[in-house]
């Protein structure tokens, strides 16, 4: 009893956190796909559709499927691949359960206008901050426009787990802890040894400049899985999991890629070092917001109007993303967080429906080199040095 009291007063201080930060009513995850799973299974009717960005971690389209509901992708603005409303055609919208933001790389999708259009049809706005902790949109903070918002602590405060999920009504909180500690898997000393191992094996391997080593050891640990940008779709296993939906079980093998313990119960010495990291990340999101605003000045940007966000990406728009991705990787500087294909490509429409105007997403995602701003100086030199050039052109003439 008592270990399970320290836990509880380990979550409280972390959400105590998040609520100052957010204004919101906060409740702490193992992980963001984990919290989205339970908004999702609160506020969306099993069976029902919901408009998301398919330029977005295959992982999110798993989570959906697992609740039970239909993904419909949306047309995207090819400048920073958020959701285009203007582009939904007016007969989706009242077939449509929700509305899943994705803020991708931080910039944040068209918030107020999505929630009003939510308001009018009297279906849930669900934001997906995971890469906008720290951003803005219309002077309120990305996560307080929706019913729920879920974010994530291995992004910006690198903690390499936890998360939250926000909501706009407190009254809910008790139901959605239960839904939260119903789907909690037993905590197991081999996980927390990972987690632990993990930063060091990570840091010694990189710092001999041992890039295969350092890829084997992510795999031993169980937090490497992709030999390419997508996972392998499986479409006869997923086609009988989504007979068994609603569910985590059946689509567990997707769900938990990249992070084996996506619903582990959490130590308290992870708890512990997760507070930590976040105490630090105002620290973090200035540095960002600095390495953000190098990066939008060169020429392989489109950056938007008003103030620079702390991006957890800059996506630069290349011509050749693959070669651009090479050069950096010489000089060891890894890009992760690609989307490419876009969801409704790799997935098809056996499994989501099809986006009604797929070419901008198609062009962001082929372009989109998503750059660390903590390397933002490093990455500029060896983009010029390697001779890297803007995409040209773009859908409908971008």
């Amino acid at each position: 009893m008592r270990g399970v009291w320290g836990d509880f007063m380990a979550y409280e201080e972390l959400e105590a956190s998040m609520r100052e930060r957010l204004g919101r009513e906060c409740l702490y995850v193992p992980s963001c796909r984990l919290g989205l799973y339970v908004a999702l299974r609160h506020w969306c009717p099993p069976g029902g559709r919901v408009l998301m960005s398919p330029v977005n971690d295959d992982v999110i389209f798993f989570v959906v499927l697992a609740a039970g509901l239909r993904p419909v992708q949306a047309p995207l603005d090819p400048h920073d691949g958020s959701i285009d409303p203007a582009a939904v055609p007016d007969g989706l919208w009242p077939r449509l359960s929700a509305v899943l933001t994705t803020n991708l790389y931080g910039n944040p999708d068209p918030a107020p206008e999505l929630a009003s259009r939510c308001g009018q049809l009297g279906i849930p706005l669900i934001e997906d901050a995971a890469h906008a902790i720290g951003s803005e949109t219309a002077g309120r903070k990305v996560g307080t426009f929706g019913q729920a918002s879920v974010f994530s602590l291995s992004k910006h405060t690198a903690a390499k787990a936890g998360g939250f999920l926000a909501i706009a009504d407190p009254g809910l909180r008790e139901a959605l802890a239960k839904t939260r500690d119903a789907l909690l898997a037993p905590r197991r000393s081999g996980a927390e040894l990972a987690y632990w191992a993990r930063p060091y094996a990570e840091a010694t391997v990189r710092g001999l400049r041992l890039a295969p080593a350092a890829w084997a050891v992510l795999r031993m640990l169980g937090q490497q899985e992709r030999e390419d940008i997508r996972m392998p779709l499986r479409p006869d296993e997923l086609g009988r999991a989504i007979e068994s939906a609603p569910g985590l079980a059946p689509f567990h093998s997707w769900a938990r890629v990249d992070m084996h313990d996506y619903r582990a119960t959490p130590g308290r010495g992870r708890l512990a070092r997760i507070q930590r990291k976040l105490g630090k990340l105002d620290a973090v999101l200035d540095a960002h917001r600095r390495g953000a605003e190098q990066l939008l000045a060169t020429e392989w940007a489109r950056p938007k109007a008003g103030p620079v966000q702390p991006l957890f990406r800059v996506p630069l728009l290349v011509e050749d993303r693959d070669a651009a991705r090479a050069a950096l990787a010489r000089e060891r500087i890894t890009v992760g967080y690609l989307y490419d294909p876009p969801l409704d490509d790799y997935a098809g429409e056996a499994f989501t429906d099809l986006s009604p105007a797929p070419e901008a997403g198609r062009w962001f995602a082929r372009h989109a080199l998503p750059v660390d701003p903590l390397k933002a100086a490093r990455t500029i030199e060896v983009l010029r040095a390697a001779g890297t050039r803007p995409a040209r052109g773009g859908p409908a003439g971008v």
